[in-house]
């Protein structure tokens, strides 16, 4: 299977079909769902419990009975992107090489080209907002992203990449300095032709592997 026959559709947008009868999420589903959406596109200093409790459809009074201060809401979100980047990365597992799964993540982004031109990405913008706190919810920061690092490391591992965690880092800085200038100039290729870029240079790293001795 081509890398492009094997590309990842992000977890929240796979399609229930026109007769799904799946049930309307619960309150504490829908706060969540709804803050991390605001947290994209307000950034986390505009993440408000009036506007989430609005958004969502909850009674603002009834906010303090799932999330006891917004910080806790915020935590959630940061649980939120963790679930999804979890699900995305163990369907990148299920391709048979990883070079394929490092094109599939890279391609994630490239493919979320608009969404990131709006307003960043929701990964990046997040981890930036949450740096810039004090206190608890400023040790989230990096966990997001964190994750993304380990992953990519382990994938070039296993091709054999020396120095792997740098590169890996290398990879993810590219692609979020990417990310901020496509939401800057608010143009998506810049983003998808980085992307492309990005590709290549794994390739360049999985056939320099490959060859050496």
């Amino acid at each position: 299977m081509s890398d492009s026959e094997e590309a990842a559709q992000p977890p929240a947008a796979r399609p229930t079909g026109p007769r799904s009868t799946t049930a309307r999420p619960g309150k504490r589903e829908r706060l969540i769902r709804s803050a991390t959406e605001i947290a994209h596109s307000h950034g986390v200093q505009g993440t408000t419990l009036a506007l989430v409790a609005k958004a969502a459809d909850v009674p603002l009074g009834n906010v303090y009975y799932y999330f006891k201060t917004r910080d806790d809401l915020l935590r959630a979100v940061v649980d939120e992107h963790a679930r999804r980047v979890d699900d995305l990365l163990a369907s990148l597992d299920r391709r048979s090489t990883p070079r394929s799964r490092l094109k599939g993540l890279a391609r994630n982004w490239a493919e979320a080209a608009d969404l990131v031109a709006a307003h960043g990405c929701p990964i990046g913008g997040l981890s930036a907002d949450l740096g810039k706190l004090d206190g608890g919810l400023r040790a989230c920061a990096a966990r997001l992203l964190r994750t993304l690092i380990d992953w990519a490391a382990g994938q070039l591992t296993e091709l054999g990449v020396p120095d792997a965690p740098a590169e890996a880092v290398s990879l993810l800085a590219r692609v979020q300095g990417a990310a901020l200038l496509t939401n800057a100039f608010d143009d998506p290729k810049l983003l998808t032709e980085e992307i492309t870029r990005i590709e290549r240079a794994i390739d360049q790293l999985a056939d320099a592997a490959q060859a050496a001795p």
